[in-house]
């Protein structure tokens, strides 16, 4: 394979925090490669740098002759002035009739939801989440070489990350995405970047490749450590036994012990999130009785709707864009009042709201500040810490506290706006998709602290990780205007959306097949219904081509920890699992190609 693009010895530095520092990597053709990465820690940087938008400090990027790229950044730059269609259509140069009669065009205007914008509606009128959506829509319709996409999950619902994760599968151009979406990095990716001090580590494999890899250099290097340590304190009792015995031993020696003495490996970057008290929660948590909820411009979204949050209950909401998530986030949390019905809240009640959109921090006031605005001072477990002592737990060094909100990033502010969150000691979470902007090490803290959260939990996400850890059930909105408990999860949601879309297909959606070289009578097969299994069909054969691969894995090491029970009782443990799943989906398997024969 040749390559398309490579970094030689690239340094990107912004103040005096160097994000990239001696960079030298490659993309290949065909590669699928996600990007991780601690927020601010430059997995932005490497993007641009890679694409050509910003130029390095130093080093060298070079890109092979006539390469065709699209770049898609979180900046949601758009030419002024221009329609949907401008942005999306116009470059391609075909006429309405071509792209229209176009049946892969036609399913990534669906898939990214163009459709539901309009293709002559302005640009100067979009969400942010929208322009991101018309970006990626402009970018995916094109014939490419090499793709760049930064957070394209953002603004999606579970179905677009599912649509856009088998739409990339299915490309023949190389791949490079920052994503903090598990399910998506493991679907999408044979390869992962993780960009950490300054360098690029390298793994093969997506999500789980990556976590398993990660922990096995950990282990490595805290052996390393290990090692250095005790030969440090040997070299300490050499040098201590006195100024006679020192001079007696060759000066190479006593410099090599004191590098080995001063040769600590630098902290990796680390981020603590909190678990903060919780005020004591009575009985009757909010409640809507016959409660309709509508826009401002009339449209009813959800109507005579009864439903009573209990104490303790953790519910996971998802639904079609526009169908009134945030509006019922909202009703909940008695910011908006429903049209008509009642909303009852308990006198214990202490809502703490997450907000999507980031709009309640206050960007003029400096970190620490907008931590101290909350409290001065809190309780953490049985220690009180300061403001400041918090802040630097959350990675904001003392120097970094000092920075304006305005100028965090993305994943800062949202780290921040938890942390103030937290610090209100709520009883009740309404959370507004809160994995946007959130590197994957703080997501898993989040999922640990709401993992164990005592309180009564509203979570909207597409993120179906989290969905499925923290949540006790699910509940959507399929835009019918009704709430509908899902007892099968994401899983029974996606499969409701997918009949839906075959139900409402028109009668001449079904694909007619012929062979050229007969005039009878064409055979009629469900096009949609046939492309769904085939896809899910492909997804399981990757499935299971995995496992196969960890399970080999497991059982090598399983060969070689003959002698370490408590290992090999733990790496049976874990192939019990692989083996049960890996049979399961081969289950699966055969029943979808019995259907397809």
């Amino acid at each position: 394979m040749a390559n398309l693009i490579n970094l030689e010895q690239v340094s990107k530095s912004y103040g005096v925090k160097p994000l990239l520092d001696s960079v030298s990597l490659g993309v290949q053709e065909g590669e699928r490669i996600g990007v991780v990465g601690l927020n601010g820690g430059g997995k932005t940087t490497m993007l641009e740098v890679l694409a050509g938008v910003e130029e390095p400090d130093s080093g060298r990027v070079s890109r092979v002759g006539g390469l065709r790229m699209a770049v898609v950044t979180q900046r949601g730059v758009l030419p002024e002035g221009a329609s949907v269609a401008d942005v999306v259509l116009a470059p391609l140069g075909l006429a309405e009739h071509e792209w229209a009669g176009d049946a892969r065009i036609r399913s990534i205007l669906a898939g990214i939801g163009i459709d539901s914008l309009g293709l002559d509606r302005s640009v100067e009128g979009l969400s942010g989440g929208e322009r991101r959506r018309v970006a990626l829509a402009a970018a995916l319709v094109r014939d490419l070489d090499l793709l760049v996409l930064d957070e394209p999950t953002n603004h999606l619902d579970v179905e677009g990350v599912q649509w856009l994760a088998e739409h990339l599968l299915t490309r023949r151009s190389a791949l490079v995405v920052v994503t903090h979406d598990r399910w998506f990095l493991d679907t999408v990716a044979s390869r992962t970047w993780e960009v950490v001090g300054g360098k690029v580590e390298t793994y093969e494999g997506g999500y789980n490749d990556w976590i398993f890899a990660r922990a096995e250099r950990a282990r490595q290097a805290d052996a390393a450590e290990e090692r250095r340590r005790n030969l440090a304190r040997k070299e300490l009792a050499w040098l201590r036994r006195g100024p006679q015995a020192r001079t007696s031993k060759p000066k190479y020696r006593v410099e090599a012990a004191e590098a080995l003495i001063a040769n600590v490996p630098p902290p990796r970057d680390a981020v603590a999130l909190a678990s903060f008290a919780k005020s004591r929660l009575g009985r009757v948590v909010i409640e809507l009785e016959d409660a309709t909820l509508a826009t401002p411009d009339g449209r009813e979204l959800v109507h005579d709707l009864t439903w009573r949050l209990a104490p303790g209950e953790r519910v996971g909401l998802v639904g079609v864009n526009g169908s009134g998530k945030t509006t019922l986030l909202r009703t909940l949390a008695g910011e908006l009042q429903p049209a008509s019905g009642k909303r009852i809240q308990g006198q214990t009640v202490k809502i703490g709201w997450l907000r999507q959109e980031l709009d309640d921090l206050p960007v003029d006031m400096r970190v620490l500040e907008a931590v101290k605005d909350v409290a001065e001072r809190i309780m953490l477990g049985d220690k009180e810490i300061s403001a400041g002592q918090l802040a630097e737990r959350l990675g904001f060094t003392p120097a970094r506290q000092r920075t304006p909100v305005g100028d965090l990033s993305g994943g800062e502010r949202r780290r921040l706006q938890l942390t103030r969150v937290l610090m209100s000691e709520p009883n009740v979470l309404l959370l507004d998709e809160p994995t946007n902007d959130l590197d994957i090490d703080t997501l898993q803290q989040l999922e640990d602290i709401l993992d164990g959260w005592a309180g009564t939990m509203v979570v909207i996400s597409h993120d179906r990780y989290l969905i499925e850890r923290i949540c006790d059930s699910t509940w959507a909105l399929f835009g019918d205007g009704k709430l509908t408990n899902l007892p099968g999860g994401i899983e029974e949601y996606l499969r409701r959306r997918a009949a839906v879309a075959t139900a409402a297909a028109p009668g001449p959606a079904p694909v007619r097949v012929a062979s050229p070289s007969t005039e009878g009578p064409a055979v009629v097969r469900d096009g949609a219904a046939e492309r769904a299994a085939r896809k899910e069909l492909s997804r399981i054969e990757r499935q299971v081509a995995k496992l196969s691969e960890r399970e080999n894995t497991l059982h090598e090491a399983l060969a070689a920890a003959s002698t370490d029970v408590a290992e090999l009782q733990k790496l049976d443990t874990e192939l019990r699992a692989v083996v049960a799943e890996k049979e399961s989906a081969e289950e699966r398997w055969m029943e979808l190609a019995a259907e397809l024969d």
